[in-house]
């Protein structure tokens, strides 16, 4: 078989679509413990297929798209199932399947309807990649809408007390959100002569900056919402404070990855010119996102709605570096990304873990738990000072190449960037502050007397050091060697800021002539 020819996109996010569909034939007593391992054999199946075709057809030098696929779906409306992988996508394609396997075999311990349980796991699994990998508009609203029902009926059928009201208010944030993607691709797509879904196409349409500015706003507020940007973030704590540790692992590791992709690839890539006029704009809301999270994170007194706060402070850094103009900032935020999505699926598996054994959230009724849980304790500390930014593991690396990219970009003042400079720099020193003193009220101190007596707190089993062990290894390697990351998306990110620069050269010319000729500075003449 010619591998070059090999779909292999369409492998693998199908194969795990089809899979779940198998899963009622899978002979079953109902205890789950036969499709468990099926649902486990099929993720690593697709891992696996991921990593090889990334490994062996995947060229680091090149920025375009690569494994790509294209077959008509309706050609009357140049409708296709088009799919590919470039600097942007690739990471999080490779970060959701690595995720998503974790993920199912976190999920061990699921008694309750395991056939529905991971049939929905699988069905997410393939969506998810589906979201970075497809090439098409229609397609893209498709995939982004398909994890939806997944994830409010992994909420509201294996949440907590709270589960049918958060899973509620997930679906109609995000839905409500998937709306204006729907109406600005529809306008994309019907602009002009031709009408196209193809995302290569529609970056050669020239839309009116009117238009651009329209389009984007759209967009944004979809992507708000999935991101999470303020103030469309608050079905997130709702959703972490309700769901079990392999959902709490596909919320932190990857569906906030996919509003800032999306805010990439359609907001910057596609509406360089409204970038412009927007991305202030964007480092005010990633701002707001660190300053105020990190705050509320420190008051929060339930352990997982202060983690899904830090969770949207980190996000914060995405969108300073996404507006910041620079290479360096651009591929920051995607290394945030990556990295927060190893560090947020690690930090809500270890919630989900030491809940197993407490059955208790409030940090006042914690207390002295690391004497009879050093495992969980010695792996929190490690997990919590990734989170913290510690020097040598990824999210150090990530935040301060956010920082320097924005420090050093010509697209912003002195004093604009010193403000957002300080102000960033508030949040850095809240998050070891509000992290540091959860791991002391969790493990440290006298033990809490009633809980020692009423719960069974045993340390953690060998399935659970080797998730965690699997998330701690790429932290604290990109930590050591970033160039272990970045060489898969430098050569995109610096496509997408040479664009970017010209839309910012151009502008800055109208604006130019735009001038009374008086107002105009002069020109030295050019010499031929």
């Amino acid at each position: 078989m010619n591998t070059a020819d090999f779909p292999w996109l369409t492998t693998v996010i199908l194969l795990p679509i089809v899979a779940a569909l198998l899963i009622p034939l899978v002979p079953d007593k109902g205890d789950g413990k036969t499709v468990r391992w099926y649902a486990l054999i099929v993720g690593l199946i697709d891992f696996v297929i991921t990593a090889y075709a990334f490994a062996t057809r995947y060229d680091l030098s090149d920025p375009g798209m690569q494994l790509f696929e294209s077959y008509a779906w309706v050609p009357s409306l140049d409708l296709n199932w088009s799919v590919g992988a470039d600097g942007l996508s690739m990471p999080l394609i490779l970060l959701t399947s690595f995720i998503t396997t974790l993920a199912i075999l976190a999920s061990w311990p699921v008694t309750l309807k395991p056939k529905l349980f991971y049939f929905l796991m699988l069905a997410m699994y393939g969506g998810q990649i589906g979201v970075f990998a497809v090439q098409d508009m229609l397609l893209f609203f498709l995939m982004w809408e398909l994890e939806l029902i997944p994830v409010y009926l992994l909420l509201s059928i294996w949440g907590g007390k709270k589960r049918q009201y958060a899973a509620t208010k997930f679906i109609l944030y995000t839905a409500g959100g998937s709306l204006f993607i729907l109406v600005a691709a529809l306008a994309m797509a019907f602009y002009g002569d031709t009408v196209t879904f193809d995302m290569r196409s529609l970056m050669q349409k020239d839309f009116p900056i009117n238009m651009q500015l329209l389009l984007y706003g759209a967009f944004l507020i979809a992507y708000a919402v999935k991101l999470p940007i303020f103030p469309l973030h608050t079905w997130l704590p709702d959703a972490h404070g309700e769901a079990t540790a392999p959902v709490h692992m596909l919320l932190a590791g990857i569906l906030l990855k996919m509003g800032g992709y999306a805010l990439i690839r359609m907001n910057v890539e596609m509406l360089p010119d409204a970038h412009v006029y927007f991305a202030p704009a964007l480092i005010i809301l990633g701002i707001v996102n660190i300053i105020y999270a990190a705050l509320t994170s420190f008051a929060q007194r339930n352990l997982k709605r202060k983690i899904a706060y830090s969770s949207i402070s980190h996000m914060g850094f995405v969108l300073i570096g996404i507006a910041s103009f620079t290479d360096l900032g651009l591929s920051g935020a995607i290394l945030q990304m990556v990295s927060h999505g190893l560090i947020g699926a690690s930090l809500f598996f270890l919630v989900g873990a030491t809940y197993d054994r407490t059955h208790t959230l409030i940090l006042d009724e914690m207390g002295g738990v690391g004497k009879k849980m050093p495992k969980i304790f010695a792996m929190f500390t490690a997990c919590s000072l990734a989170s913290l930014a510690l020097p040598g593991m990824s999210g150090f690396v990530a935040e301060l190449m956010v920082f320097v990219g924005f420090a050093t970009s010509d697209a912003y003042g002195l004093v604009f960037k010193t403000i957002v400079v300080l102000l960033a720099a508030v949040g850095v020193i809240l998050t070891p502050i509000y992290l540091l003193s959860m791991l002391r009220e969790i493990f440290y101190g006298p033990e809490n007397k009633e809980l020692v007596e009423h719960e069974v707190l045993v340390d953690a089993e060998p399935r659970e050091v080797f998730i965690i062990a699997c998330l701690l290894i790429p932290i604290i390697g990109i930590g050591l060697y970033p160039k272990l990351l970045t060489q898969i998306y430098d050569v995109k990110t610096l496509a997408i800021t040479d664009k970017l620069e010209n839309s910012l050269t151009t502008l800055a010319d109208q604006q130019m002539r735009s001038r009374p000729l008086a107002q105009r500075p002069l020109e030295a003449p050019s010499i031929h």
